[in-house]
C-alpha cells in the first residue's frame, strides 16, 4: 500500500529464480518470492515487491531489489520513510468542518447485490493522474457531496495534474487536500454539484465471512464500475511495506490494476474499505488476496487530512535502510544492526548519514533489527533528538539526528 506507490514504474521482466541458499540446521525455511500490484492503478506500469512468507506467518511485503550480487541477493527492507515525489498538485482550501461519518450495520437481512451496485455505483470514479510523460489511472470514492474524494496516495504520486471522471462521463480537473503516504491514503476536491457520496460504514464491525463486494476500474477505464464478490478473509492483517506496517481487511473479492482507491462494500451497501493491494507471484499460483484499508483508518485520516492537509504525530529519521543479519554481516564484513540505504533531502540525517552506514547504537542501547529502530523512533516525537553510533567504513562514529514529522519531507 511508495512510498506506498510504485505504480507509475516502467514494467520489468520477471528475474530469473536464484538458486536457493544454502540450507540450515533444523528445520527448513522456505522463502517465497512474491510479487504484489500495489496501486492496482492502470495498465500503464505495475509495481513488484516480494512477499516474505516467514515461519510467524505475518505477511512481510517489500519493494523488489533485483541487482545480481555475487553469491545470493539479501532483502533490503526499507527501516524508515522512503524518497518519494510529492505531488505538484494545486492545493485546496483547509478546515470547512468537513468530517468522514461511518455508519453501523443495519440489522436484518443485507441487499441484493443488484441494489448494493445500483446504490454505489455513482459513487465511484475514475481517477487520471498525469505523471511527466505518463498517466496513472485509478479509482475514487466521493466520500461528501461537497466533493470530496478518497483515492490512494500512490495513485498520484508524482502528479502535476489529477482529473476525475464521474458516472456520467463529466471531467473535472481536482485539487489536492493532503495525502498520508503512510495508510496510502489522498483527498481531492472537485468542483461539482447533484455529487452522491458513498455510505461509509464501521469496518470495526466485520467479521470474517461476511460479504465483501469490490467497485472499481480494473485495468483503467474500459472496465470501469465492475463489481466484484467474495468474502471478508481476515480482519486486522498486518502488512509490512517499506518498512512501514499497514493493518488491512483481507477479502477474496477480485482485485486488478486500476481498483487502487475503489471501494470495498459490505452486505449492507456500505463502503468498508478503500482498496489498495493485491498479491501475486510470478512462481506460484496466488489467488484472492486483496486489500483494503478499513474505513476507521480511513476517518481519521481523512479527518485530518480535511483539517489540516496532513497528519501529525509521526516522526522519521529520514532514512531507507534494512536489518544486517549476522550471516549478512559475516559476508560483508560489517556488523549486525540496520544499514542506510538512502538519506532523505530535508531531514536532519541529510549531511549526516550516508548510504552504507550501519546503525549500531540507538538512545544506548544496540540496534539487533529495523523493527527495534522504528520502535524507539515511534515512541518518540518530531524534534526530539535520536543519539546514533554508526559504523562507517571500520570506524564508529556519534551521530545525533532531529527527528522530523512525516508529512514535512512528503511535501
Amino acid at each position: 500500500m511508495h512510498p506506498y506507490y510504485y505504480d507509475q514504474r516502467p514494467w520489468q521482466e520477471p528475474p530469473t529464480r536464484p538458486d536457493p541458499p544454502p540450507r540450515r540446521r533444523g528445520r527448513g525455511r522456505i522463502v517465497v518470492c512474491f510479487v504484489c500490484f500495489l496501486a492496482l492503478i492502470g495498465g500503464i506500469t505495475a509495481a513488484i515487491l516480494l512477499l516474505d512468507e516467514s515461519p510467524r506467518w505475518s505477511l512481510s511485503v517489500r519493494l523488489p531489489q533485483w541487482e545480481q550480487e555475487e553469491q545470493r541477493q539479501w532483502p533490503a527492507q526499507p527501516t524508515d520513510t522512503p524518497q518519494q515525489t510529492a505531488p505538484q498538485l494545486p492545493r485546496a482550501a483547509l478546515g470547512d468542518g468537513t468530517v468522514l461519518q461511518l455508519y453501523a450495520q443495519p440489522e436484518g437481512e443485507g441487499l441484493s447485490y443488484q441494489q448494493i451496485y445500483q446504490d454505489n455505483v455513482q459513487s465511484i470514479v475514475s481517477v487520471r493522474a498525469y505523471l511527466e510523460g505518463q498517466q496513472s489511472l485509478g479509482t475514487g470514492v466521493i466520500c461528501d457531496e461537497k466533493g470530496y474524494i478518497i483515492t490512494n496516495a500512490h495513485v498520484i504520486e508524482g502528479s502535476s495534474r489529477v482529473d476525475v471522471v464521474l458516472w456520467d462521463e463529466s471531467v473535472y480537473s481536482t485539487l489536492l487536500v493532503g495525502q498520508d503516504v503512510q495508510t496510502d491514503l489522498a483527498v481531492l476536491k472537485i468542483e461539482a454539484e447533484g455529487l452522491r457520496p458513498a455510505v461509509f460504514g464501521d469496518s470495526a464491525q466485520l467479521e470474517v465471512g461476511d460479504t465483501a463486494l469490490a467497485i472499481g476500474n480494473p485495468l483503467g477505464e474500459e472496465l470501469r464500475g465492475t463489481m466484484t464478490d467474495g468474502i471478508i478473509s481476515a480482519i486486522n492483517r498486518d502488512v509490512a511495506v517499506d518498512g512501514r506496517t499497514m493493518t488491512l481487511i483481507q477479502t477474496t473479492a477480485a482485485l486488478n490494476s486500476g481498483n487502487s482507491g475503489g471501494a470495498l462494500i459490505n452486505q449492507y451497501g456500505q463502503v468498508v474499505g478503500i482498496t489498495n493491494l493485491k498479491m501475486y507471484s510470478y512462481y506460484d499460483t496466488v489467488e484472492g488476496l486483496g486489500f483494503a484499508i478499513p474505513s476507521t483508518t480511513v476517518k481519521a485520516v481523512v479527518d485530518e487530512l480535511i483539517a489540516s492537509g496532513h497528519v501529525n504525530g509521526r516522526p522519521t529519521i529520514g532514512i531507507l535502510g534494512y536489518t544486517v543479519t549476522a550471516d549478512m554481516a559475516r559476508e560483508a564484513g560489517t556488523p549486525t544492526g540496520v544499514k542506510v540505504d538512502q538519506v532523505q533531502e530535508g531531514s536532519d540525517a541529510w549531511g549526516k548519514l550516508e548510504a552504507g552506514d550501519v546503525i549500531v547504537q540507538a538512545q544506548g542501547e544496540p540496534v539487533e533489527d529495523m523493527e527495534q529502530l522504528q520502535a524507539l523512533k515511534n515512541s518518540m516525537q518530531a524534534g526530539q533528538a535520536l543519539a546514533l553510533q554508526v559504523w562507517r567504513q571500520g570506524e564508529y562514529l556519534e551521530i545525533t539526528v532531529t527527528l522530523v514529522e512525516s508529512w514535512q519531507l512528503e511535501e
